[in-house]
């Protein structure tokens, strides 16, 4: 056994002690049940994943996104799941269904998004809602992100019934229609219909597993919030080599600030920025150690000969704040290239929270630090007159539905239920991620309903998500029909 596997041993027996011999037997009950019901109805439950995959999914496209939810409600009725629309004044509909099980102490929700990211069809090699399986994956929007998730915990519900075997404890399913559109309108929802969505945890079926292709538990989402920055030169751009070194170049301006804000190894060098961050506890750097390294297999794929920090592990950094820039915009290059000082710059950031930062505490450090670099700071439109008054002008602009982290303690009687859980339904025991580096409106769940949450990926690593020729591996739909098996059939046993 590797020093790493003897890492990850311990960590599984500190927190989630080995079940009896009887839970075992248990255990390999529902695993079996999936396990026999989806080799025995593979093509069917193929077919339902293609047709639901087949009806575009934009939370904008009202249309199609009705279609989408009231198809969700016929397949949830299909199992005897009572099943209805929850809605808000200007919201896509979010689907909820019920099943109650008899003697049952627990109450759980399980989360999918139906909705999916906008697409540019001229980058597919499929079209995006006309599913496409070749070389053991299915390709379309939303296979990975996050219908595979839905068809997983239906599947599952199939296997239990036709095994004659029961859900341990009452179930709720809850489908959300507008996630990859900054689920706007979720906080009115929750609190709006705040007493059918009560209960005493909730899992949250996105993401990716981990890159070993390993099932993984995450246990919170980094917050995220977004921000658009323009800096000014000329009112018209101007020949470079009549008004260079007199007039401000944009360009250069915009590239010394942003390397103002965060050096090359990702510190973010904003005054105060790390005072609100919460250290890393002692049960989450035993986690942390106790993940597979894929760091070194990592950088070889993408072409990277080292990473950040002097090649500290991915595991380590996503538990930190980050600050990205994820576009620059100013004059033209190549082809397109002038001898010209251009009259403005644009970039764009994302900043990825942790938990105890506050959205508004951090718009307030960003503001104040781009002050402090001589900027006259404004959301409003920039006029001639803005800009004779003040020698630089920066226009920053943060986008909205940004939001705070969320993290649940490895110690959480709710998280070590899950583990256990979904270790029946695998097999073996699941990787366990303090945090997963993307984000999502978890916080939400907690503030209003004040349940815990935790985090079950199925979708391969590598499905694209977000991006052009989106896919999802099958064999991670049936791996992912056994966890939910696991996670519906013995969370209960687990979980006082």
């Amino acid at each position: 056994m590797t020093t790493t596997q003897q890492m990850r041993a311990s960590l599984a027996l500190l927190l989630f002690p080995i079940c009896t011999s009887a839970q075992a037997v248990d255990a390999g009950a529902f695993r079996a049940a999936a396990h026999a019901y989806r080799t025995a109805h593979e093509a069917e439950i193929l077919r339902e994943f293609t047709d639901l995959l087949a009806i575009p999914n934009l939370a904008s496209d009202n249309t199609n996104i009705r279609r989408n939810a009231n198809a969700l409600v016929q397949m949830l009725e299909k199992r005897g799941v009572r099943a209805r629309l929850l809605e808000v004044e200007g919201s896509p509909p979010a689907v909820l269904g019920e099943l109650p099980t008899p003697g049952a102490q627990r109450t759980v929700v399980l989360y999918a998004h139906y909705d999916g990211q906008p697409v540019d069809v001229s980058q597919w090699a499929t079209p995006p809602w006309t599913p496409t399986m070749r070389d053991g994956r299915i390709y379309a929007r939303s296979a990975g992100d996050d219908k595979a998730t839905i068809i997983a915990v239906l599947t599952a519900l199939d296997a239990l019934h036709a095994a004659n075997l029961h859900p341990s404890v009452n179930l709720k399913i809850f489908f959300e229609g507008e996630e990859e559109a900054g689920s706007s309108h979720l906080e009115a929802m929750l609190r709006r219909h705040h007493d059918e969505l009560r209960a005493d945890g909730w899992i949250f079926g996105d993401g990716p597993n981990h890159q070993t292709g390993e099932q993984q538990v995450q246990l919170g989402t980094r917050g995220v919030m977004g921000m658009e920055l323009a800096l000014y030169g000329p009112n018209r751009a101007l020949h470079s080599g009549h008004y260079g070194n007199w007039a401000p170049n944009p360009g250069a301006l915009i590239a010394n600030l942003i390397a103002s804000m965060r050096d090359d190894d990702g510190h973010i060098k904003i005054a105060h920025y790390y005072d609100d961050v919460k250290p890393i506890s002692a049960a989450e750097r035993k986690a942390i150690h106790a993940v597979p390294p894929v760091d070194v297999a990592l950088r070889r794929e993408l072409g990277l000969a080292h990473t950040e920090a002097n090649d500290a592990p991915l595991t380590e950094r996503i538990m930190l704040p980050a600050l990205n820039v994820r576009g620059i915009q100013v004059g033209g290059v190549e082809r397109l290239a002038a001898n010209a000082i251009p009259t403005e710059a644009r970039a764009s950031f994302d900043f990825r929270l942790v938990p105890n930062q506050k959205p508004a505490r951090v718009r307030e450090l960003v503001n104040a630090h781009i002050s402090r670099q001589g900027y006259f700071v404004t959301s409003d439109s920039v006029t001639m007159a803005v800009r004779l008054a003040h020698p630089r002008v920066a226009r920053v602009r943060w986008t909205e539905g940004g939001y705070p982290a969320t993290r649940a303690s490895p110690d959480d009687p709710f998280a070590r239920a899950v583990v256990r859980a979904v270790a029946d339904g695998k097999g073996k025991s699941p990787i366990v991620l303090p945090t997963m580096g993307g984000s999502g409106p978890l916080y939400l769940f907690e503030q209003v309903l004040g349940t815990p949450i935790v985090v079950l990926p199925i979708a391969n690593f590598d499905d694209n998500q977000h991006a052009a020729n989106e896919n999802l591996k099958i064999q991670n739909l049936w791996d992912g029909i056994e966890v939910y098996a696991g996670v519906i059939g013995r969370l209960g046993a687990y979980w006082h």
